[in-house]
């Protein structure tokens, strides 16, 4: 399947992301997927592909500007640095992308999803926290801290939170400040620690990348096949 161009414009950035069509009209909604730190890879583009089959809209938002060089994981992380750096900017590109995806043609903005993974679920978190119109939103061993917590009652989405118990990019002193966090928001969330679980579970390619990091393929099984059953009940009812 192959995969369209779209863009974003947002600060001065010019940001290239990619479209997986549904080959079912009228089929489900749209699914925005923020990739990690350093970028999609083939398991996300496998993810895409899987969505689009389904049934769904599938849109690749890419948080980084033309100037960040994503052919090695050291370049990449200074694009995910800068962005981090400044998380008011990182929030507000997020927010760029959703604003770009409802008014593509086909698109329903009653019916869009967010999917986050890594850096990517610190994104959809962000968009979660300051109230964006979305039905639901997924973090894959997200980045849980934000700059400016939720207030009651500004979470829209149904949030579903996937996190690993030993994953040192997500702390349990961060596990515990979110469910607090969105707990005082009134946010309606599910949080799910998979407690030998380490940081990437569900991103094959970044097995062993650096310490702390693993795949877990029950991990990715269970969370996966939770999020297809999240997408069925917010945004539309799939093929398979």
């Amino acid at each position: 399947m192959p995969f369209e161009p779209v863009t974003c414009e947002h600060d001065g950035a010019r940001l290239h992301g990619r479209i997986a069509h549904s080959q079912h009209e009228g089929m489900g909604g749209t699914v925005m997927m923020f990739p990690g730190a350093t970028g999609a890879s083939e398991s996300f583009d496998a993810a895409m592909r899987e969505l689009a089959e389904a049934g769904y809209t599938v849109v690749h938002a890419n948080m980084y500007d033309e100037d960040v060089d994503l052919s090695s994981h050291q370049t990449a992380g200074q694009g995910f640095a800068a962005l981090m750096a400044e998380p008011a900017r990182l929030r507000a590109r997020a927010m760029a992308w959703f604003e770009r995806v409802r008014r593509l043609d086909g698109v329903d903005p009653d019916r869009i999803a967010a999917i986050g993974y890594c850096f990517g679920g610190r994104c959809v978190l962000e968009l979660a926290r300051c109230g964006v119109d979305l039905r639901a939103v997924t973090s894959f061993h997200g980045l849980l801290t934000t700059h400016a917590p939720a207030h009651p009652g500004s979470v829209r989405a149904r949030v579903a939170i996937w996190t690993g118990g030993d994953d040192p990019y997500a702390p349990v002193e961060d596990a515990q400040a979110i469910q607090a966090e969105f707990d005082a928001a009134g946010a309606d969330y599910q949080f799910t620690l998979f407690a030998k679980a380490r940081h990437a579970f569900m991103d094959p390619d970044h097995d062993g990348l650096a310490p702390g990091i693993a795949y877990d393929r029950m991990a990715h099984r269970i969370a996966w096949s939770a999020t297809r059953a999240l997408l069925a009940e917010t945004i539309g009812e799939p093929l398979t």
